[in-house]
């Protein structure tokens, strides 16, 4: 199927290569716009014109612009669906997908954030995910289901939690369980998320020149 081509807002080492690695492992025909975290590109008039929070990705897509890191990979992931990487409307998976792409950024990363940062949560009744400890137990659980977080299908959900996870195990913000481990070499084995990691590699080698 054609598709109009998609402009990638991008900084390396950055949230946004997650959104790098799905586009590779889509197939997408896509125009990189790359931006220099180092030189404040993502605060310059120019970039909030895109996205007024400063942060990536961002696509644009003909008159669509989308911002926010669970947008933009269902966005993408809907986009191609010949690549299989979204289970359709109607398909039993589609609950479980959208779950897991929704709860990285409302469950996940608010709570490795407090964590990190030595934050006191709000009680769990009213904090959004709750407490830090089930919201990991939760994950862990689902992975220990796997080998991906729809079981047999690798989709999209896996490509942003697998880059998630190395990052935030990387820095010690998340235990690396066994589970976890296992999760992430797996992800991160695949051809499409090697290219992506390669060509970021080049990105920042050409930044730092």
């Amino acid at each position: 199927m054609d598709h109009p081509r998609v402009t990638f807002f991008h900084a390396p080492q950055s949230r946004s290569g997650g959104a790098r690695a799905l586009l590779e492992e889509l197939g997408a025909d896509y125009d990189l716009h790359a931006l220099n975290l180092k030189t404040g590109d993502t605060r310059k008039p120019e970039y909030l014109a895109i996205n007024p929070m400063g942060k990536v990705p961002a696509i644009r897509h003909g008159e669509a612009l989308v911002t926010e890191q669970p947008a933009v990979f269902l966005y993408l992931a809907d986009l191609y669906p010949e690549a299989g990487l979204a289970p359709p409307l109607g398909d039993p998976l589609r609950g479980p997908y959208l779950r897991w792409l929704v709860y990285y950024g409302s469950c996940f990363e608010p709570a490795v954030v407090d964590k990190s940062m030595q934050r006191e949560p709000a009680a769990p009744s009213t904090c959004p995910y709750g407490d830090y400890d089930t919201m990991l137990k939760t994950l862990t659980d689902q992975l220990e289901r796997g080998p991906y977080l729809l079981g047999d299908t690798f989709s999209a959900a896996d490509v942003l939690w697998g880059t998630a996870l190395n990052w935030t195990v990387t820095f010690k913000l998340v235990p690396e369980l066994p589970v976890i481990r296992a999760y992430i070499d797996r992800v991160l084995a695949r051809p499409a998320m090697q290219r992506a990691a390669a060509a970021d590699a080049a990105l920042v080698a050409a930044q730092s020149a």
